[in-house]
Formats: structure tokens, sequence, C-alpha cells
């Protein structure tokens, strides 16, 4: 049984994170991803530690953790793209691929004649996809952008952290680079429709990705708040602006996150806390009233849970089916049984490190099987399997690396 797409080849131009968390999805489905690196230095991320993965005697490689997050499956080529002889051989890749990935700056590639005109020239049914901060059109098109910025300027930072009036209030990043990964997952996503649609038309495609956008569509209920309101939304902590109750409490010994999601569950929590009296108390009746109500409806919860320790609210929520649970700290998540049995971590072979930890794909199917067996490639790791391919001689490929285009 072959990976679903065992039969795409992604020349992958990217670096970072977005560009190539989208093209580690494309891998772990099996896709062949050839990813294009600087000689020397290759992606920026390599160097982005410590920690970096550490060789079997201990002592640092130079794989940063974040590079070694986001390109397992791939292989690594290095090209100086600014030489025409790298320039040549990137179109020679493109010639025989299906995809382009790439989130240069606008223009960068076409003034290289890698951009899409060009390379489309070459394999019409070439899919390429940009991914930028700001998008190929508008006023800040030109600019660069990073995750931290496009949460800031994208509306969510107003929407993430403590009310302005309690302690450590302010606007907050998340705490992973949220709009990069998921901007990551809608161009797999755009990728995968337009092969889809080149089945059909036997045309490719220019996707034009941009992280603002993608952040702003990632607004979601809270954009929708306003648009039907008119009112600004704010910071409200861990509670939830349009549900409740819905989060953190504080117990005897910790905290615990309840989410209660609908008016069965709420008359459930009142025989669980021990006030049924709430059950027929008009100002908590539905959620409408619970979130208009919510200043009147927490403190009698606060008390409730502060009064046991957290293993007791979380067994008793749990035998009255509300959905509730700690708040695990990264160790404690892959110590949850769920966890583990889903396989979420595992240990690949490496040939400097013996082995590396990879978080791996949450993508599971029934008839199909994923590519998740090859850790990320050391630097220029597979650059003469890739040239010689393409018919490069050694000599060749012993005089391109004595002028340090790869």
């Amino acid at each position: 049984m072959l990976p679903l797409l065992s039969h795409i080849r992604v020349l992958d131009l990217s670096r970072v994170l977005a560009g190539p968390w989208s093209s580690q999805i494309l891998a772990d489905l099996g896709a062949d991803v050839i990813k294009v690196e600087r000689p020397g230095r290759g992606d920026d991320t390599r160097a982005w530690g410590p920690p970096f993965l550490k060789q079997a005697d201990g002592t640092d490689t130079e794989e940063g953790g974040y590079f070694v997050a986001a390109n397992r499956g791939k292989r690594s080529i290095t090209l100086d793209l600014q030489t025409p002889e790298g320039q040549e051989i990137v179109r020679r890749l493109a010639a025989e691929s299906d995809v382009v990935l790439e989130n240069y700056k606008v223009g960068t590639l076409d003034r290289l004649g890698l951009g899409y005109k060009d390379l489309s020239k070459i394999n019409p049914a070439l899919i390429y996809c940009s991914v930028t901060g700001f998008g190929q059109t508008g006023p800040r098109s030109t600019l660069p952008a990073y995750d931290f910025l496009i949460q800031a300027m994208g509306g969510l930072m107003s929407v993430t952290g403590e009310r302005d009036d309690k302690p450590g209030g302010g606007p907050q990043k998340v705490g992973v680079p949220i709009v990069d990964l998921v901007t990551g997952v809608y161009g797999a996503l755009a990728i995968l429709a337009a092969i889809v649609g080149r089945n059909e038309t036997g045309k490719g495609d220019h996707i034009d990705l941009a992280m603002l956008d993608v952040q702003v569509g990632l607004l979601a209920n809270q954009a929708m708040n306003y648009l039907l309101s008119g009112k600004t939304p704010k910071r409200t902590g861990t509670a939830h602006p349009n549900i409740q109750p819905q989060r953190i409490f504080d117990c005897q010994d910790g905290q615990i996150v309840l989410v209660v999601g609908n008016d069965g569950q709420f008359l459930a929590l009142c025989d669980v806390i021990g006030h049924p009296e709430l059950k027929g108390d008009e100002r908590f009746s539905s959620n409408g009233k619970r979130v208009r109500n919510q200043a009147e409806l927490d403190p009698i919860l606060d008390a409730a849970f502060v009064s046991k320790d957290r293993e007791y609210w979380l067994r008793k929520l749990e035998d009255a089916g509300i959905p509730a649970g700690p708040i695990n700290s990264i160790p404690e998540v892959f110590n949850e049984p769920q966890v583990i049995h889903r396989e979420m971590l595992r240990y690949l072979p490496h040939p400097l490190a013996g082995q590396v930890p990879q978080v791996m794909s949450p993508l599971r199917f029934a008839n199909s099987k994923m590519k998740v067996d090859t850790p990320p490639p050391l630097l220029g790791q597979h650059t003469a399997e890739i040239l010689g391919s393409l018919g490069f001689s050694e000599g060749d490929i012993t005089n391109l690396r004595n002028k340090s285009i790869i």
C-alpha cells in the first residue's frame, strides 16, 4: 500500500516555518519533497537554538529544534539561487515537479527567472504556491512579516490575554507560532485542491497565500461578534465570550478547565457542585442568559470548585459527562494516556543522533498509510543523489561544489 501522495513531487524553496510546515504535511502524506537550502547555512531555523538535536555522544549537532520540528520526510539539496547554474538546476527540477512552494519576498523569484510565469512555461501543469506575510498585491505586499507581527496586526492579540482590569492584563501572543502553523495547513489544503483541479483541467495554478489573510479568517466567531453587534471584542482571559460556564477554575490544589457546551451539561453541573436550585434559576436557564449574567454565576462556581481538590472534581465531572480536564505542561501532554495510545510521539532513526523525537501528524486513514519513517535531513544530505537523477556526473557535482554553487 503506497501513501496517498507517493506520485507527487514537491520542490520546496521555502524556509522558516509556514512553508516548511506545509511541505512536511505533504511529505507525511507520501510526497517526495525536495528542500532547497543555501550552501553552508541552510534554512534559518537550523540555527534557531538552543536546544539543538544532540549526537549520540551528547554534543550538539547543527540541527535546531525549530528545524527538527518542521522538516521530517524531506530530501535536502543545497543551491545558490543567485547563480545562473543554481537557477538552471531549479528550472530542471521544476520541470519534473508537480508543486513549487516558496516564501520569498514578492518579486524576488521573478527577478531570478524563477517566478510562476517563468516556471509555468517550462511546466504548464505546475502548481506554484507563494506564501508571504501580506500577499502578492496591496500596499504592504513587499514588506516582510513574522508570526508575532501578524498576530498583532490581525487582531488575535487584542482578544488573547487577561482583562486589562485584572493582574497580568494586556494583550498576549499565543504560545506557539499559530499563524505560521495554520498558514502551513492552508497551504497544504490549497495545494491538494489545486492537484484535484489539475486532474480535471490538466493545468496548474498559482496560489497566493498571505499570513494576514489567514489570521483575519481565524478571527471566526470573534469577527462575527463584532460584525453582528458593532461592539469591539475584548480580552476575557480564559472565559469564553459566547459560551458559559467555560473557563479555568481554581481547586484546593491547582486548576482545572471546565467546558460546559449546552444547557443539558449545565443542569448536570448544578447537581455535581451541590447546587440543584440553580437549575430553576431564570438567570441561568439558557446559555445566552448565563453569558449575560456571568458576573452573578461566577462567584457561585468559584466557591464550589475551590472547596475540593482537582482529582475529586475531574472524577465527578467525568462521571456526569461534563467536559473538563487538567492544564497539562508539555511533559504531561506526552504522558497523557490518550496521546500515548495515539502514538503522537515517535522516534525515528537519525544519522548523527541515533534517533530523533518527532511529534507525528494527526492524520489517520483506514485504507491508506502515512510516510513517517524519514527524519529531518542533514544540510545538503541528498544533493548528489538529486543532481545525479538529473543526469549530472560526479565530475559535474564536484565542479559545482568547488564553485560553492551547491
